[in-house]
């Protein structure tokens, strides 16, 4: 069960993993700018549509920084799914690389159409800001019990997300399904890990690759498994 995990983290140097953790946080932060940008000019605009009605000078400078802020808290909250659907649209160079390291011998991938990628990007980004709310919601309304539920639900969001997309490398979007029901137990137990490494800050920018890279490797632990069974001799 931790074979995959670990298989990840030793590849961590590789530079492949490296450039597309660059390139998500660039992408990320790049977008962050905007949106900051973007709060920060709505809270501006709105009070003074409101009219300033003989208000001090600085106002504005208190409505700047309360858009600070409330970009701030966007970010601490969106970073994580921004992220990882940025990630996502790397699957293939990262599935290359730990495909050409650990199992040299397989023939060459059919990357997804690239229409595909992208939502299978903003799927899994909604999906894992819609698991960390539902988290939150649980960790405030039962503590203890609830922060144990939220990160089970991270977990399956997380490891759903990203097994499918490297299954669907190797397969159809069905068979992908199917693959994923067998390996259900292993995909939740990555994200299980994936999902407390996201909340460790730094860290949780590797999340996205880390993931990738383990679901290959549950993907073709379960292929190989799929072979073994079929070759098992009957009564």
């Amino acid at each position: 069960m931790l074979t995959p995990a670990i298989r990840a983290l030793i590849q961590l140097d590789d530079r492949v993993f490296l450039g597309v953790v660059l390139h998500s946080v660039v992408w990320s932060a790049l977008a962050f700018l905007v949106l900051a940008a973007g709060v920060v000019w709505g809270a501006l605009a709105g009070f003074g549509a409101m009219g300033r009605g003989g208000l001090p000078g600085w106002w504005d400078g208190l409505m700047a920084g309360l858009g600070g802020v409330g970009a701030a808290l966007l970010a601490l909250v969106l970073f994580v799914p921004v992220a990882a659907g940025i990630a996502s649209l790397f699957i293939d160079r990262v599935a290359d690389a730990v495909e050409r390291r650990w199992y040299p011998g397989l023939p060459p991938a059919r990357p997804a159409p690239l229409a595909s990628q992208v939502w299978d990007g903003i799927a899994l980004g909604v999906r894992v800001l819609l698991m960390q709310l539902v988290a939150l919601v649980l960790a405030l309304l039962l503590p203890g019990v609830g922060l144990a539920l939220g990160w089970l639900v991270t977990a399956w969001a997380i490891g759903r997300g990203l097994f499918v997309p490297v299954a669907m490398r190797r397969m159809d979007r069905a068979a992908a399904t199917s693959c994923y029901r067998r390996a259900r137990g292993p995909v939740l137990v990555q994200g299980g890990l994936l999902a407390a490494a996201g909340l460790v800050p730094l860290v949780n920018l590797l999340v996205p690759v880390l993931g990738v890279a383990a679901m290959v490797h549950v993907l073709h632990a379960e292929r190989a498994g799929v072979q073994q069974r079929a070759f098992v001799p009957g009564p």
